[in-house]
């Protein structure tokens, strides 16, 4: 999960796309927070764990909202692809650190707590979030002792599962991102054919590559490919699957030849063995078998 965080948090950096999610998710599409009103934040904190050591975390973006120079509120953005059982333990950690360090800074500035607000985004297209969104759906409480156990509650906005009215609350390029997450889980073999203007196409595409596993769409940055919107990429990566195919000289039409031209880009790690079942529609330990049989007959001659 690590890895997914550090390539994808880029694009929800900038502070239009930022602005956008809040706008989107906390106002239900009201323009309430400006690009121009936020400022970076620190994402690294560390605190004191019970071994005596120094730790330190970091979380995925967070910035400062200057409400009209009244107060400032934290806004933090967690990002994830599959559902996390222990989240309310993070975020609490996450926020408890933002309202620690309001604290230490008390005795250097005129001290007025500021409200910390984080939203965790799940890009999951096969299941809703089905872990625990508060914290006493985790701990077992003794008897007795409920009343005296403060709950934590997580806000967690599925983005697969969005409407496309929903949808239509957002003008960043999170609008594509959103838009791509509900047609993947309403349809499994969704080909891109979104025309709206990227602004961001890296991010955009390294995001989409981090969430979704397939490698391809940030294979495109390293090709050099220009890119406008995600009909490009849709174009961009069927001519490079017909490319590829005809690089490693495969015979591409027929049946056998297509479970063929899977198999060996898998063995050569163009393709995960997970994205190879996907494509030629089997499950894994069919895939595994047929991908046996297809080695055995390839050493055989």
């Amino acid at each position: 999960m690590k890895q997914k965080d550090v390539t994808e948090k880029i694009l929800e950096s900038y502070n239009d796309v930022f602005a956008d999610i809040i706008n989107g998710f906390l106002f239900e599409g009201a323009q309430r927070v400006s690009p121009d009103s936020l400022s970076e934040a620190l994402v690294h904190s560390q605190y004191k764990a019970g071994d005596g050591r120094v730790h330190e975390e970091e979380r995925d973006v967070l910035k400062e909202w200057d409400n009209c120079g009244i107060e400032f509120a934290l806004l933090g953005v967690e990002n994830q692809s599959k559902a996390e059982k222990y989240m309310p333990m993070r975020v609490i950690g996450y926020d408890g650190a933002a309202y620690r360090s309001q604290l230490l800074n008390a005795a250097r500035t005129r001290f007025a707590p500021r409200p910390v607000i984080t939203i965790v985004l799940y890009f999951g297209t096969e299941h809703r979030w089905k872990q625990p969104r508060n914290l006493l759906s985790l701990v077992n409480v003794p008897e007795g002792l409920q009343g005296f156990v403060n709950d934590y509650v997580i806000t967690v906005f599925e983005v697969a599962w969005l409407s496309d009215e929903q949808v239509e609350r957002f003008h960043s390029d999170f609008k594509v991102v959103a838009n791509f997450f509900t047609r993947k889980r309403q349809n499994k073999d969704y080909i891109p054919d979104d025309p709206t203007e990227i602004k961001h196409v890296d991010e955009v595409l390294k995001l989409l590559s981090a969430m979704t596993g397939d490698r391809r769409y940030e294979g495109l940055l390293s090709a050099g490919e220009e890119i406008g919107n995600m009909c490009d990429v849709a174009e961009r990566l069927e001519r490079k699957g017909i490319e590829i195919g005809k690089e490693m000289g495969l015979v591409i039409g027929t049946e056998i030849g297509a479970n063929n031209t899977i198999f060996k880009l898998v063995s050569k790690g163009r393709l995960t063995p997970e994205e190879g079942a996907e494509e030629l529609n089997m499950e894994m330990t069919e895939f595994m078998n047929s991908m046996e049989e297809w080695k055995m007959t390839a050493k055989a001659h």
